[in-house]
């Protein structure tokens, strides 16, 4: 039968964690935001909306406005 070893507080603490996270966020790279390129209308095909939601979507623009 082994005997089995508690982790040491140190190894459990929120400082230890908060540390090897530093040390690794020069490590991790961001992609730049870019913005979605705006799509023509006329490239949109084949997009059906049932006429229920339609007017849903049609009577939401006015409440906003």
């Amino acid at each position: 039968m082994s005997k089995q070893i508690a982790p040491s507080e140190s190894e459990l603490s929120l400082a230890a964690l908060r540390g090897d996270c530093a040390r690794m966020a020069p490590h991790w790279a961001v992609p730049a935001k870019t913005a979605p390129a705006p799509v023509e209308p006329s490239l949109i095909h084949g997009v059906t909306v049932p006429p229920a939601s339609a007017r849903l979507i049609d009577a939401m623009a006015e409440y906003g406005d």
